[in-house]
């Protein structure tokens, strides 16, 4: 049953991005708040240990509250933490990781201060937008989802990526619907055009557009789409078009076509070269992945200065690690189980004459098999799982594989912390954890950590 609640007080933001409150002992988590703030809410649902909440009216803003810089922060659903000041969103990340550290992995340690971002806007190098239609208009509506719903939010500008992807999204919008493609129903499951995925090279300012459709084969009038956007944008490196059938929230499906340009971009970071493909994952800020990338060779330096070590890079992708470490390192093993991720590994190899480097097509589970028996031992072992963490299997592999080092690179601390409790319990040590701000203006933290061997 919906009731108010007055004058509650924010305590401390948690790992979802909520503000928390306490009423009568009973945690109350609080959407569009910050630490510091004292409001009136509506309660929208509630169990015997918590409640959820709505704010109803600010009646004493906090002192980390600052005015949202987009106008569509109030509805957008893209990043929730734009009337947060960014100074307090590095802090607030920085407890949160600590907090999640301290209940689920039972460790009291040091948590550095999170290093910022060198960009807080035009910073997102991938975006992906679903595709929807207006019932009387026909209008194409592309951009983020409404806060909490399915309903699409038509994005004109977004200020945290490159205004470049907001003029081709505008132009695929009109052409779409002067070609009269149809958007695609989720309901009905019918219509054409499901998305438009962009990957952006920020050292190459350039575009590698992806149109997922709601169909088995290219038809006619999605290749003039796709040559019209490229012939009206030359930043337009290639356009590929993925074929996407199914009643799923997967953005796209198992099949793509390559219909102009190439199939991939470059970035580049200092003087390396990576070839990135539509379905390869990279990270999303390329100054942030810089600053990690910096740091984890530094500690890989510091602690073999002869450049004698071995490493395992686990879930390696494109090679961002391998490729970027291999000249301080005697040898590489990486695994990846993406089948085009592996492909662009292999380009990434020749394209920056890197010979010391072994790829290992598979999951991480299959691989660390075909290791052990071979007994093979890595003096450090890297590890940036997606955001489900790893399994209890997968983590007893790596502390075998292990000679010395693990470095854990995570989107997610809950999952770090839960892995991070077994990882201590095979005989690791933590020795720094080191937060990054890679999503800016979300509750997001990227979070590296150093553990050695007793």
């Amino acid at each position: 049953m919906e009731r108010k609640l007055e004058d509650i007080k924010i305590e401390k933001m948690v790992n979802t991005g909520l503000g928390l409150a306490k009423v009568d002992g009973k945690a109350v988590f609080v959407e569009d708040v910050v630490t510091g703030d004292i409001v009136d809410v509506e309660v929208i649902s509630s169990n015997k240990s918590y409640e959820k909440a709505i704010v109803l009216s600010i009646k004493t803003p906090s002192p980390f509250r600052t005015e949202p810089f987009c106008k569509m922060s109030s509805v957008c659903g893209g990043c929730s933490w734009q009337h947060i000041k960014y100074a307090y969103q590095l802090e607030a990340k920085k407890q949160i990781v600590k907090e999640c550290l301290e209940k689920i992995a039972g460790q009291d340690v040091e948590v550095f201060d999170t290093i910022p971002s060198p960009l807080t806007q035009n910073y997102r190098v991938k975006v992906q937008y679903p595709v929807s239609q207006t019932k009387v208009s026909k209008r194409i509506l592309a951009g983020y989802y409404k806060k909490n719903t399915h309903e699409i939010i038509n994005i004109k500008h977004c200020p945290i990526q490159p205004s470049l992807i907001d003029d081709i999204t505008e132009f695929l919008r009109e052409e779409a619907k002067n070609l009269n493609i149809p958007a695609y129903n989720e309901q009905k499951h019918k219509g054409t055009l499901r998305h438009f995925v962009f990957r952006y090279s920020m050292s190459g300012n350039k575009v590698l557009l992806t149109l997922v459709v709601n169909d088995y084969k290219l038809r006619d009038i999605i290749k003039k789409l796709s040559f019209n956007v490229s012939q009206k944008f030359p930043q337009i490196e290639g356009v590929v078009v993925n074929y996407n059938t199914q009643k799923t929230n997967k953005i796209m499906g198992n099949s793509s076509k390559l219909v102009v340009g190439e199939d991939s971009i470059i970035e580049k970071i200092e003087n390396i070269r990576y070839r990135i493909s539509a379905e390869s994952f990279f990270q999303v800020n390329i100054p942030t992945a810089k600053k990690i990338l910096q740091k984890i060779k530094n500690t890989i330096l510091e602690l073999y200065p002869q450049k004698d070590a071995s490493l395992l890079d686990a879930y390696s992708g494109v090679g961002m690690f391998s490729l970027y470490l291999a000249d301080s390192l005697k040898k590489v093993s990486s695994i990846e189980e993406c089948h085009k991720a592996v492909l662009d590994a292999k380009r990434n190899l020749k394209l920056n004459k890197v010979n010391n480097v072994n790829l290992i097509e598979g999951d991480v589970k299959q691989g660390f098999k075909e290791l052990l028996s071979k007994k093979e031992r890595f003096d450090v072992v890297i590890i940036d799982p997606p955001r489900k963490g790893c399994e209890d299997s997968v983590l007893a592999d790596i502390a075998t594989l292990s000679r010395k080092h693990i470095i854990y690179l995570s989107c997610n601390p809950s999952t770090l912390a839960r892995d991070m409790k077994k990882l201590v319990e095979f005989g690791y040590k933590l020795k720094f954890v080191q937060p990054y701000d890679m999503f800016c203006h979300t509750p997001h933290v990227e979070t590296l950590v150093l553990f050695e061997k007793d």
